[in-house]
């Protein structure tokens, strides 16, 4: 490895480039989007594997993965080799109208490597939509409007995924235009008792008899990086299977060997009903998709000509081309080999920042952890004063007290090793 693939900081951060572009945003974007400080953000120029260049020079190893898109690292050159090479022969289709071979091998690439008998496959730009998609083949198949979802989850953003959103913060301000169709329960964490959560989960369904479906994410990603209990998942799945009640499990965040299995629900040996996808699936570029099992979705009936679901960018071109030179690279690095090695480090090295002035603990799967402090603010400074070290950490959980470690899994042990010794560093320099 070369000095090029670690951290350089050669300006104050964020740098003179980045606070006059920082101006120029906060002239034309909505508010609301895009949090600017005096010492954040900064603005990405470029990004390649695990390092990410900002327009003042300053390079960055990247703990975030970009929101767990960048699984075999960014800008994968096989993936920019298949995308440049799509571009010059065909960028936009016809969605449901004229489809394209392209869209045809990446379903059929799909139901190859999706779990079980998940066979048929929608096809969208984000995760809210394909939330929104599964939600809809829900209550086509069971006739019920109601769901079971989980405090603390993230689903998305759209109306219909904040319905089933669990963190206040984002559902409250448009209260009077989400409908209440959904049941919260708390989301079990690794001590919790197993036992009551599935008893709450009866009780649920025992008051509620138009709960058609329940959907959660095998591991809360944005929520704070929450494991449930060993058994849960699969427990869940025998409930679903007796109450004849859809499982619907967001794995966006989780998919694509994030865990160590290329589906995180593969580690308990559970086969969801319905299965949502998107970050990682195309190595950046914007592309979801909800798979399921033939019984499900059969519920939707056959198009007579107008689709009743269906979107402008359905099946783009690029982003399958993307997808199925992603896939192939995800397979032929060995992702999966890799996290299961490097989980062990990355364990370790956390759970020693245990002993660290207001860190309250560190949890975790795979190459998907947090560390849990005692405060928002003091983990929002940790953030802020490791990207002045030459890291990108992500704040996490409902109330922001975590911080997210999910880098790409291309990842080398050498920068892992030096990403978290930043991290370890930046803790204990970080005024309490």
């Amino acid at each position: 490895m070369s000095a090029e693939d670690f951290e350089s900081v050669v300006t104050a951060v964020p740098g003179p480039r980045s606070r006059a572009l920082a101006a120029d945003l906060a002239r034309y974007e909505v508010r609301g989007v895009t949090y600017l400080g005096d010492d954040y953000p900064v603005f990405w120029e470029r990004a390649s594997g695990v390092t990410v260049t900002d327009a003042d020079g300053n390079r960055y190893l990247d703990l975030t993965s970009a929101f767990g898109v960048a699984a075999g690292g960014h800008t994968n050159a096989r993936v920019a080799e298949a995308v440049a090479e799509q571009a010059r022969t065909l960028i936009h289709g016809m969605g449901d109208v004229h489809p394209t071979e392209l869209r045809a091998r990446l379903l059929a690439r799909l139901a190859q490597l999706a779990p079980g008998d998940l066979c048929k496959t929608y096809l969208c730009t984000s995760g809210a939509e394909a939330v929104e998609f599964a939600l809809k083949t829900a209550l086509l198949a069971t006739g019920k409007s109601r769901v079971l979802a989980y405090r603390g989850a993230y689903h998305g953003l759209s109306l219909g995924a904040l319905e089933v959103a669990g963190i206040e913060k984002f559902r409250a301000p448009f209260a009077p235009l989400v409908a209440e169709r959904a049941t919260f329960l708390p989301f079990p964490g690794s001590g919790a008792s197993l036992l009551s959560a599935l008893g709450a989960v009866r009780d649920a369904l025992a008051r509620d008899r138009e709960i058609g479906a329940i959907v959660l994410e095998p591991v809360q990603g944005r929520g704070g990086v929450i494991v449930p209990p060993a058994g849960f998942l699969r427990a869940l799945r025998e409930l679903c299977d007796e109450r004849g009640i859809p499982m619907i499990l967001d794995e966006i965040y989780t998919g694509f060997w994030r865990t160590g299995t290329a589906f995180a629900c593969e580690r308990d040996g559970v086969v969801p009903d319905l299965m949502c996808l998107g970050k990682a699936i195309a190595g950046g570029v914007p592309l979801s998709a909800t798979i399921g099992t033939a019984a499900v979705m059969d519920a939707w009936p056959k198009s007579t000509g107008e689709a009743l679901h269906t979107s402008t960018f359905l099946g783009n071109p690029l982003a399958c081309a993307a997808a199925l030179a992603n896939l192939d690279e995800l397979e032929r690095l060995d992702v999966a080999g890799r996290v299961r090695t490097l989980e062990p480090a990355l364990a370790e090295r956390l759970r020693r920042l245990h002993t660290a002035r207001g860190v309250r603990g560190v949890r975790g799967v795979g190459l998907l952890w947090a560390v849990e402090f005692e405060d928002a603010e003091l983990a929002n400074r940790v953030v802020v004063r490791g990207l002045a070290n030459g890291v990108i950490l992500l704040q996490s959980g409902p109330t922001g007290t975590s911080i997210t470690i999910a880098p790409p899994l291309t990842i080398s042990e050498r920068q892992l090793a030096r990403a978290l010794d930043i991290v370890r560093r930046t803790v204990e320099e970080v005024p309490r």
